[in-house]
């Protein structure tokens, strides 16, 4: 096969296109544009909604409170996950509440925050990480266990300092953990930010949503959805896809 049809690239663009197709398909055999517009008939709301300055706002609102909700999430989960793949006694004492805060709904711990803090940011995006920090323990926890233990005695016998062999030889190995449960926090920690502001916020992407969905309003509900699914798609290509690579090149150098 030509080298140049394999290119990631062309080939997340092909992806994309097809993907395209299937809507144009959709919406032709829908014909209703109240159900499902064509693609080119979403320029004209999308463009009125970036000139008047509310698109932009919204959108940058919902990032905001990724950006807020994502990086302590990661901080805290890498800690614990770390802690639970290496130390037995911390493994048997938090799995239970690993388990537990897995299986709960993303949904009643949004409520129990917005009921006990209140309808505020703080309540907003302690929800947002309280959610994510449990996946990201678990995908930690794993990569902890699978550090090789002959990588560990070598770091010991040449009296390595801790925070050389944490810089040398822990953190090399991890880096492919950590970036997985990045990329996939993203993805989950943005469609529950989304359920945060349909619920109890003013403004963001979800708020949007919310407003155009009583309205019934399909075009400017697709529109918001999409610009924000723009914008990580973006995120996805031009950093967390190249960050994933240089991380994993150790392994096949």
């Amino acid at each position: 096969m030509n080298k140049t049809l394999q290119h990631p690239a062309l080939v997340r663009a092909l992806s994309l296109g097809l993907l395209l197709l299937v809507w144009i398909a959709a919406a032709e055999l829908t014909a209703d544009a109240s159900v499902l517009p064509q693609p080119w008939a979403l320029w004209v709301p999308f463009a009125k909604a970036a000139v008047s300055g509310a698109l932009p706002y919204h959108l940058g609102m919902t990032l905001w409170r990724v950006i807020c909700a994502f990086v302590p999430a990661m901080a805290i989960g890498v800690a614990v996950g770390f802690l639970m793949g290496r130390v037995p006694s911390v493994d048997r004492w938090l799995d239970p509440w690993l388990v537990v805060f897995l299986n709960l709904p993303a949904l009643v711990l949004i409520v129990l925050c917005y009921l006990w803090i209140g309808l505020n940011e703080t309540a907003a995006i302690i929800a947002v990480v309280l959610n994510k920090i449990p996946n990201v323990a678990t995908i930690l926890r794993e990569g902890a266990r699978a550090l090789d233990p002959n990588l560990d005695a070598m770091a010991q016998v040449y009296r390595m300092r801790p925070l050389a062999r944490l810089r040398h030889v822990v953190t090399p190995q991890l880096a492919p953990f950590i970036a997985g449960a990045a990329r996939s926090g993203i993805a989950v920690i943005w469609k529950i930010v989304l359920v945060v502001e349909f619920l109890g916020r003013s403004s963001g992407i979800g708020f949007q949503i919310h407003f155009y969905f009583q309205l019934f309003d399909v075009a400017m509900v697709l529109v918001y959805a999409l610009s924000f699914i723009g914008v990580m798609l973006l995120v996805e290509a031009l950093i967390q896809q190249p960050a994933e690579r240089r991380v994993r090149r150790w392994r096949t150098a």
